[in-house]
């Protein structure tokens, strides 16, 4: 063999090698993930479920263009006044509602508990991810945050940098930076949580001025009504028709700005404040999203987007997140990545408890067996419209039995056995007909605009419900029953 012939064969051999090299190196490399949640924002507040709304987000627009958004996303429930906190440890570990550890309910309860580690910073981290987060502190499974690698916790509720959620965006972009200059090639997980617009809504100044609100500190006087204020909720009520069920509570009578006003000027008011709040997060999401992109890793991560809940802010005439509501049972949902079709809605019948499993499914990773809630990749890839049919939801933080609601197609029921008894309630919708969940108290003419539990004609329709509400109870082992329900074993 002369020595070119030896020559030609050794760099064919060299480059096939590298090639082959090359082609093992791209099969290998795993997807990365940006988990985004954020604290105490309605669906209906933004565009892409409420294109009345006059929140600017173009962020979230955006993502909503480029993936998927979910119509039917919504948390399971909680047992607790501070509803965000069963809400995230569902989210952390897969379980349901009933099944969480006792930090869920007692917040001060933060003993090791034996699912801590198959949330989904360990999980990640077993799996060869290098696992990250921010968010706020408190009111949120301690056990599981401590799971991730590196930890930038805190609450974040100001106008400034330092003090909102721009200190959020930071640490997230340091991250980054840091990686970018270690040359870390391993995949990444992001929780990437946000303090706001949880109250104080304290938004930025420039931010505040475009929504035409201010940080309303007087208890004793009213903000001023603005024309650039959002306008008052379709299903804005001066009061809810009967008591919620909750005495004393924080969500209803102490929240900075509020407190137990229900009039225009202070619910308009505080929908600015919530929406400045909304559009910061807007931008610092944009941030990352850059930075991710500059870096070569945003085509190859999956982005999640969503809320631990809603919130009421005037509609139903309430204020917080303890109730059933589909302006607060139901979360925003938005997921775009890596070979998901763009700019499809689907219904999906999901619950935040199915984030973890998910999130396995997508990466290649075992799901935890401790874990209750389902995929919802068929859903991404268009073979199921659906995870499942009936969803079911519970508020118990109050006087027991507390809340309960059960929907099943276009029929949802909620149930109220509250205060000793003395408030005992059955609302009845049909959401094809009345998305608002409007009461006689809205005053609306169509038959089907209101609550139609009392309506002869839907009698056959309650019962259904009703018993559906008493199946769901036991198949997620609800420990209570309420008033018109056979007793618990």
């Amino acid at each position: 063999m002369n020595f070119f012939r030896l020559t030609t064969l050794i760099c064919l051999a060299a480059i096939s090698s590298c090639i082959g090299s090359d082609k093992k190196s791209k099969q290998k490399k795993k997807p990365n993930f940006l988990f985004v949640l954020v604290d105490d924002q309605s669906a209906f507040d933004l565009k892409i479920y409420n294109p009345n709304s006059i929140l600017e987000t173009p962020t979230i627009d955006k993502l909503a263009k480029e993936g998927l958004v979910f119509e039917s996303a919504r948390h399971m429930g909680s047992m607790n006044g501070a509803v965000c906190t069963p809400s995230r440890h569902m989210i952390m570990s897969g379980r349901t509602v009933w099944h969480l550890p006792l930090s869920a309910e007692f917040q001060k309860q933060t003993a090791p508990h034996e699912i801590d580690e198959q949330t989904i910073g360990a999980v990640f981290n077993r799996a060869g991810y290098k696992t990250m987060r921010t968010c706020k502190k408190g009111n949120s499974y301690p056990g599981a945050n401590k799971q991730f690698t590196v930890v930038h916790d805190a609450t974040k509720r100001g106008g400034t940098e330092e003090t909102g959620s721009a200190w959020h965006a930071k640490q997230v972009l340091s991250y980054l930076n840091n990686r970018e200059a270690q040359k870390e090639d391993d995949p990444f997980f992001i929780y990437f949580g946000f303090s706001h617009p949880h109250d104080t809504r304290n938004g930025t100044p420039e931010l505040l001025k475009k929504y035409g609100a201010i940080n309303h500190k007087d208890p004793n006087s009213l903000p001023p009504l603005n024309a650039k204020q959002p306008q008052l909720p379709e299903n804005y009520l001066k009061a809810h028709p009967f008591h919620h069920g909750h005495p004393e509570l924080r969500d209803e009578e102490r929240v900075s700005g509020v407190w137990k006003n229900r009039d225009e000027n202070t619910i308009r008011n505080e929908l600015g404040r919530e929406f400045a709040c909304s559009e910061n997060i807007d931008i610092q999401l944009n941030k990352v999203l850059d930075k991710l992109d500059e870096m070569g890793e945003l085509d190859n991560t999956y982005i999640i987007y969503t809320a631990d809940h809603g919130m009421a802010i005037g509609r139903h005439g309430l204020q917080g997140k303890q109730n059933l509501y589909e302006h607060t049972w139901r979360v925003p949902f938005i997921v775009k990545g890596p070979n998901l079709p763009s700019g499809k809605r689907v219904k999906g019948n999901i619950y935040l408890l199915d984030v973890l499993p998910t999130l396995c499914d997508l990466a290649g990773i075992k799901t935890p067996e401790t874990v209750e809630g389902k995929s919802f990749v068929p859903v991404l890839k268009g073979e199921k419209e659906v995870v499942r049919e009936v969803m079911y939801g519970v508020y118990a933080g109050g006087t027991k039995p507390g809340m309960r609601t059960v929907k099943k197609g276009d029929w949802k029921l909620i149930k109220y056995d509250v205060m000793d008894g003395t408030v005992r309630e059955t609302q009845l919708f049909n959401l094809a007909e009345n998305p608002n969940e409007y009461l006689p108290e809205h005053h609306k003419k169509g038959e089907m605009e209101t609550d139609l539990a009392e309506n002869p004609k839907y009698a056959a329709k309650l019962a259904e419900m009703e018993a559906l509400l008493l199946e769901q109870m036991i198949a997620n082992e609800d420990p209570y029953r309420l008033w018109n329900q056979p007793k618990a074993n």
